[in-house]
């Protein structure tokens, strides 16, 4: 059975779309189609991250939502410059990526007149039939808003992403709560951006029992990651490093693939 992921966080600024899509990356390499659909309407910018330009989003998840074309439309067919060396006419993997538009009236217009988010709901569950997905990413806006609420709700898996910080803390605890209200199957909770020096074992148990849920990864703060700037996929730039054994490790709990598979792990990519 297919399934839907959404990735969230609470308040801006936590690494959410860039651990969205590695983590995406990372699972359509272990063999799955997978899709990531950007949500975050008022704000988007997850096609960055795979180097999409203005002029490639012909179709954008704004254009559905107003009628203008059906939902695998606004899809853009990833694979071979987040993967590499795959055939282009392959079944698997692949990766589709449907963005939110750019365009400063299209976002303006969302402002001014919200959408109808019973169509998203369609749009989430078209995806997942037409485009044969295995798994749907769902990059959500920060925060708690009509979009973000069905998002969780139609989640097989929730992903919460929160800084050692207390804002984040206590912002995140109110997302628990709605998720557990709605009857999420599964949560993970990750920390992300932790500094060096501080006590991860500490930090994990503190945060287990604030919340009583699972923390799934304690992601290092990472300077390469800072440089990296979201211009590439970073588990593709670096192979090596260990914030992506961090990631890797978590994309297999993700799909439950036995640790000894080694598919998942990335090779570097040209294009």
């Amino acid at each position: 059975m297919p399934k839907i992921i959404s990735t969230h966080s609470f308040r801006g600024g936590t690494g959410k779309s860039n651990t969205t899509a590695n983590l995406a990356v990372l699972v359509a390499r272990a063999g799955f189609r997978v899709g990531v659909i950007d949500t975050d309407i008022q704000s988007p910018g997850i096609h960055v991250l795979f180097r999409l330009t203005e002029q490639e989003l012909r179709r954008s998840l704004n254009d559905y939502l107003w009628g203008k074309c059906a939902i695998e439309e606004a899809a853009c067919d990833v694979t071979l410059r987040a993967i590499g060396n795959v055939e282009e006419d392959a079944d698997r993997p692949r990766l589709f990526i449907i963005p939110s538009s750019l365009k400063t009236g299209e976002i303006a217009r969302i402002l001014r007149e919200g959408y109808d988010v019973a169509r998203l709901n369609d749009g989430l569950q078209d995806l997942l039939k037409r485009l044969r997905l295995d798994y749907l990413f769902i990059d959500t806006h920060p925060g708690v808003n009509e979009e973000t609420l069905l998002s969780i709700a139609v989640s097989d898996l929730l992903i919460l992403i929160v800084r050692p910080d207390q804002q984040d803390f206590q912002g995140t605890a109110v997302a628990i709560e709605l998720a557990r209200k709605l009857d999420v199957p599964e949560m993970f909770v990750i920390i992300n951006k932790v500094p060096s020096g501080i006590d991860s074992v500490a930090l994990r148990s503190q945060v287990e029992a604030m919340y009583q849920a699972q923390v799934a990864a304690i992601l290092p703060l990472s300077n390469e990651m800072v440089r990296n700037a979201s211009s590439d996929i970073f588990t593709n730039r670096y192979p090596d490093h260990p914030l992506t054994d961090e990631l890797v490790a978590l994309a297999r709990r993700i799909v439950a693939i036995d640790p000894a598979v080694t598919t998942i792990i990335p090779e570097q990519v040209t294009s």
